[in-house]
């Protein structure tokens, strides 16, 4: 191999390595992230009520999350949910910093070391009780809320915004709460 060609192959490694990553914390088309975000307010538990299907949450139930302000500025994430299969509790610790401007609900979270994958707050109630979250495309989908169960007619119109954007909400996946 000549130099030329190894420096080649090194520079689209570097670009490609970088389209990917940018592509992680991208917003999916259609969907604008809320504006006038109170980062304080959106702070604390929220309980999964709906969901797309995703390895790193199938056979979990009761699923919540809890968000608290990290020394850095950033957010703390613990998810939790309950394996029905082993029937054990399962944790993960992760941090979100916002995207760009602290106002706008669009965020990064990491799980795995350097990895980011976008958090984006399609809606959210004027009272920060319920949210509609997706990832970096139509393939990540979330229905939170403060309370365990959550208004239906909350979830249709939650769900009919998210269809008119291209999501399948017929896939959803409805989280059991004890």
């Amino acid at each position: 191999m000549t130099i030329r060609f190894i420096k080649t192959l090194s520079l689209c490694s570097v670009l490609s390595a970088l389209f990917i990553l940018s592509a992680c914390t991208s917003i999916p088309p259609g969907v604008t992230p809320v504006s006038d975000f109170d980062k304080s307010r959106y702070l604390g538990t929220w309980y999964e009520i709906a969901r797309l299907d995703h390895p790193f949450e199938r056979g979990l139930e009761q699923i919540s999350a809890t968000y608290s302000v990290r020394d850095d500025g950033g957010i703390d994430v613990l998810n939790q949910g309950f394996e029905v299969a082993s029937g054990e509790w399962s944790t993960a610790n992760g941090k979100a910093y916002f995207v760009g401007d602290d106002t706008v609900g669009h965020l990064k979270v990491s799980f795995f070391g350097p990895f980011y994958a976008s958090y984006v707050i399609a809606q959210l109630d004027e009272d920060y009780q319920y949210a509609l979250v997706t990832g970096p495309d139509t393939d990540y989908l979330w229905i939170l809320s403060r309370n365990k169960v959550l208004d239906p007619s909350i979830i249709d119109k939650l769900l009919n915004f998210a269809e008119s954007k291209g999501y399948d909400t017929g896939a959803m996946i409805y989280v059991k709460h004890d």
